[in-house]
């Protein structure tokens, strides 16, 4: 693979005076470069960088808020450089809910799922299409993780899976769902809640507002704004679940206790 600034100049034909490498980035860095006339923009590489590009711009198409891409290649992905996130208050999370609503108009034929898979290094994040969002949630969720659990943890989330039906609908709207909205994957602006990172597919708005509180805690305005179907609560440890079971796969045990609290919440 080529390097930053080969990449730059190949895909924008600038190359960078610098390179800052940004905090977080579990999953895959990102740096800002910064080039001679002031101009910055974002760098991302890895293999599934096309498929974020993918995300990011249907996410956009939505009207909802996320970094243009500007240009990919060679496993590199330049962004848009929308600045470092302020400290979340009270306005940023009623400012994340606004930045939800285009995603629910966001509909598709075909139902729950999307055109290709998605994947956290070793993670496999499966998308088939399904018509039942059971299924979809069974199936590419939940089942696809319990042959890398221990055993008894993989026997309560099989469990789960099979009494699925009774949690969560079968046929709930359509929405365009980013899939992974934890605070690091917002950046406020002090005006703007940029919706960065996806893991996108066509699902239950539900999703988001699950993900949301896996490390956060957002305030009750937020819920009361995104306007969910009532019995929203009940089902969110279910859609956190998933959330736990990627980290456990990609971090470890330390996970494994919020996991099975949720679990215990749903009664298994």
């Amino acid at each position: 693979m080529t390097t930053v600034d080969e990449a730059a100049k190949a895909l924008i034909g600038l190359r960078p005076a610098a390179v800052e490498p940004l905090a977080g980035g579990d999953i895959s860095g990102a740096s800002r470069l910064r080039f001679p006339d002031g101009f910055t923009c974002i760098a991302k590489s890895g293999p599934l960088i096309e498929r974020e590009a993918r995300m990011l711009g249907a996410i956009r198409k939505s009207g909802a808020p996320a970094p243009e891409v500007m240009a990919t290649g060679d496993n590199w992905l330049f962004l848009q450089d929308i600045g470092p996130s302020f400290p979340f208050d009270e306005a940023a999370w009623l400012a994340i809910a606004d930045a939800l609503v285009p995603l629910s108009r966001v509909s598709s034929d075909r139902l729950y799922g999307w055109a290709e898979d998605y994947g956290f290094h070793h993670v496999k994040v499966p998308n088939a299409y399904s018509a039942s969002w059971v299924d979809f949630w069974r199936e590419n969720r939940l089942l696809c993780h319990v042959f890398d659990l221990d055993p008894e943890l993989a026997r309560r989330v099989a469990a789960l899976a099979d009494k699925l039906g009774d949690i969560i609908p079968d046929q709930p709207p359509v929405s365009l769902v980013h899939g992974d909205l934890w605070g690091g994957n917002i950046v406020w602006d002090g005006v703007t809640a940029w919706l960065i990172d996806p893991c996108a597919y066509h699902g239950d708005r539900e999703v988001d507002a699950a993900a949301m509180t896996v490390f956060d805690s957002p305030p009750e305005r937020l819920f009361d704004r995104l306007g969910l179907t009532p019995g929203w609560r009940k089902r969110l440890p279910v859609y956190r679940l998933w959330m736990w079971l990627v980290h456990i796969r990609l971090f470890g045990p330390s996970y494994r206790a919020a996991a099975e609290r949720d679990l215990k919440r749903l009664g298994f």
